[in-house]
């Protein structure tokens, strides 16, 4: 079974840069999907990224494409998410989840781990 522990959060200014890492454990990372989502009270999960597999196929919200990237290296058991030109909007705790059938869905319903999570929050 793959676990994901986030990191890179932390406090930026906005126009400012953060790149998230979620590290799993787990011989068959490289078999999994990849998602990033983000929550803030009060409010469902959204989907923010995520990638298949092979690191070919990545899918992104509207609200992220053209500032967001995700990426992962199958040797690290790692998936990243660089997030430029942030705004107060993207303050949010910020999720990796794994999905066994490989595809990097958008659906959270088709993820079966999560990591714990971690803090992002943009200064206006």
């Amino acid at each position: 079974q793959v676990q994901l522990v986030e990191s890179g959060g932390g406090l930026v200014q906005a126009g400012g840069s953060l790149r998230l890492s979620c590290a799993a454990s787990g011989r068959a990372f490289s078999t999994y999907g990849m998602g990033w989502f983000r929550q803030t009270p009060g409010k469902d999960r959204e989907f923010v990224a995520a990638i298949n597999w092979s690191g070919r196929d990545t899918s992104y919200a509207d609200s992220v494409k053209g500032r967001f990237t995700i990426s992962r290296d199958n040797a690290k058991n790692t998936v990243y998410l660089q997030m430029n030109n942030l705004k107060s909007e993207d303050t949010a705790v910020y999720y990796c989840a794994a999905d066994r059938l490989g595809r990097g869905y958008s659906g959270s319903n088709y993820y079966n781990r999560w990591g714990q999570g971690t803090q992002v929050t943009v200064s206006s």
